[in-house]
């Protein structure tokens, strides 16, 4: 990695000099080092050079400008290899400032794990880079279930995750319904038959037909020689399947189109895109996407990112794909040559102008369109309507666009965290969340409500931040007093409202009483779902610290005791201390007798072993 040299001033054009002339990415980053940021160049020193090019700049690029502080530089072998890169970072570090492509729907694929000395199969929505085989992606997603049930029907490999190693008694349903060889009871199968049938299920889920149908006939006519006529009509059927199959293929493979459909749609700000998937001249199924607040994006930033980051998240590859608007070659070479390599053939990016393809196009464009209106029109009439009620029912002065969420959670006193979730026109923000590590002893509701909206204000006004519209505390009038004090101090006002959970009641600054809606009221509905999302959010960082704290505890220096239980029995009992001090009972309630029994043999044991536990929790 080229590590760039800090700016003095932020935003300040660096010296181009000391990047280099070679394909690569540049990551934008701020004062604290975070990547703002990913791109990828031909020439990495040219392209940055644009970017401080006198003339007129995207909105978007004069904010990155704005607010970066240094530039790191990772150099490539080629522009797609800077692809590939660019792709992994984005994944890894989701830059505020890149096109993220938020996957609604994955198709499901089939998982061999040929990496096992007993392969399983199974279905699975994700790849990893594990070095298992993976077959599909299935469109529509109803495939893939047919193909499972084959694998189990015919070839009769197991699904289960049970480590075989020949020592159960008896085998399960499975095996009594022909769907396993039963690998995990001794003398069911051999090894070597196991690793035939795993070798059809290779052949037959990468379509080599023409390979598994004399295997499957050799198999048939070895099963009626030896009088296992069951076996034999077994076989008998899987191979007119195969045949069927392998027909089906064929016609598909020399009458019809195999391409992928791109369309989209931009008004507002948000835009949705839509794919077609043409699978032998067949319009099989269809994906969307939307990007909400995206802004004016020039076209070649949009679909370079789209189309990077979509096929990279898949291993099936089309040999055309059609787009709506022209891009030049400069854009499209690297990811042509890109998805060439991985797909072992040619793969070509062009937009139609006429027939067929044109047509396709303007159907995906279609689908785009009524996508947009149906999520994003209903979306904004539907938040407007419940801001309005909300600013009707709590009297505020102004429609509360913009709502700002406190909630405060922590776990038998420990670990205290504040949460506040940010919603826009009644939908989540949520690249606007913020956490809140509060350090103090004991348990404090009010003092921590103060710190966090302290720490959240502070600094809004003369950092240009936007202050919202209504403060929502999670919390009765104690919890919304101190907010209030709050902000006082540091000298800001704001609506601001308290909703307490027992009986969802509004409290506001002035009234004594609360102020009781119907549970229809849209705008209860509306700060409820801040006053969850923003629980939810809290949570999710407590189950983060408690996962890390179960990683780091004394209880991992009882014998047969790994992260997973330790973290179980940490969440059950609050902590190390109390966990030793449980009974047996109550142990084993929570994660069974054996794990108590170790526990038990240990409080047992007057060594080193125990002495060092002791002194570790003595230091928490």
């Amino acid at each position: 990695m080229d590590t760039l040299r800090r700016i003095g001033v932020v935003g300040a054009p660096p010296d181009l000099s000391l990047y280099s002339d070679q394909p690569g990415i540049y990551l934008y980053k701020d004062g604290k080092g975070k990547i703002l940021y990913v791109g990828k160049a031909r020439s990495i020193r040219k392209r940055l050079a644009s970017y401080f090019n006198a003339g007129p700049k995207h909105p978007k690029t004069e904010a990155l400008l704005a607010e970066f502080s240094t530039i790191d530089t990772v150099i490539a072998k080629s522009e797609s290899e800077a692809l590939a890169l660019e792709n992994a970072y984005i994944k890894k570090h989701k830059p505020r400032y890149n096109i993220m492509l938020r996957d609604d729907k994955t198709y499901p694929y089939i998982k061999v794990t040929t990496g096992e000395a007993w392969p399983r199969a199974f279905v699975t929505r994700r790849v990893l880079k594990d070095g298992h085989s993976y077959f599909g992606p299935f469109i529509p997603a109803r495939t893939c279930r047919g193909a499972m049930t084959m694998v189990q029907r015919l070839f009769q490999v197991r699904t289960c995750r049970i480590e075989i190693d020949g020592t159960l008694p008896r085998p399960c349903l499975y095996w009594d319904m022909h769907a396993c060889l039963g690998p995990c009871v001794a003398g069911l199968t051999t090894k070597p038959a196991y690793d035939e049938a795993v070798k059809d299920v290779l052949l037959f889920l990468s379509g080599k037909n023409e390979e598994l149908q004399p295997r499957l006939e050799e198999k048939m006519r070895a099963a009626a020689e030896t009088e296992n006529f069951e076996m034999a009509a077994a076989y008998r059927d899987c191979l007119r399947t195969v045949a069927e199959l392998a027909e089906k293929q064929r016609v598909q493979y020399v009458a019809g189109e195999d391409l992928d459909v791109f369309g989209e749609f931009a008004g507002e700000g948000n835009v949705a895109a839509a794919v077609l998937f043409v699978r032998g001249g067949v319009v099989l199924d269809s994906r969307e996407y939307f990007w909400e607040k995206l802004g004016d994006v020039p076209p070649e930033e949009f679909w370079v990112s789209l189309l990077s980051q979509f096929y990279d998240a898949t291993t099936f590859l089309p040999r055309d794909i059609l787009l709506p608007v022209d891009l030049p070659d400069e854009a499209l070479e690297p990811i042509e040559v890109w998805l060439t390599e991985r797909k072992g053939s040619r793969v070509t990016i062009k937009t139609p102008r006429r027939g067929a393809g044109f047509e396709r196009v303007q159907i995906a464009r279609d689908n785009a369109r009524q996508n947009h209106l149906r999520r994003f029109r209903r979306a904004r009439e539907s938040g407007e309507k419940a801001t309005l009620a909300l600013a009707k029912a709590l009297d505020l002065d102004r429609r509360p666009s913009r709502i700002e969420c406190f909630d405060i959670s922590h776990f038998h006193g420990e670990a205290t965290y504040a949460s506040c979730v940010v919603f826009v026109d009644g939908e989540p923000a949520k690249d606007e969340y913020r956490l809140f590590r509060i350090d103090r002893p004991g348990v404090d509701d009010f003092a921590s409500i103060a710190e966090a909206v302290s720490r959240r204000y502070t600094h809004a006004v003369p950092e240009g931040r936007p202050l919202p519209d209504l403060l929502l505390i999670d919390g009765g009038k104690g919890q919304l007093s101190a907010a209030l004090a709050a902000l006082d101090r540091i000298g800001i006002g704001m609506p601001a409202a308290g909703l307490a959970k027992r009986e969802e009641q509004v409290f506001v600054p002035g009234r004594s009483a609360p102020i009781v809606l119907a549970r229809t009221n849209a705008g209860l509905k509306l700060i409820q779902r801040a006053r969850d999302e923003a629980h939810r959010f809290g949570l999710k960082a407590h189950r983060r610290a408690r996962g890390k704290h179960a990683l780091e505890s004394p209880l991992l220096a009882i014998p047969g005791l790994g992260p997973v239980r330790v973290k179980t029995l940490l969440s059950a009992f609050g902590g190390a201390e109390a966990v030793l001090a449980a009974t047996n009972e109550a142990l084993a309630a929570v994660a069974g007798k054996s794990v108590a029994a170790r526990i038990e043999r240990f409080r047992q044991r007057p060594d080193g072993e125990r002495s060092a536990v002791a002194a570790r929790l003595s230091e928490e």
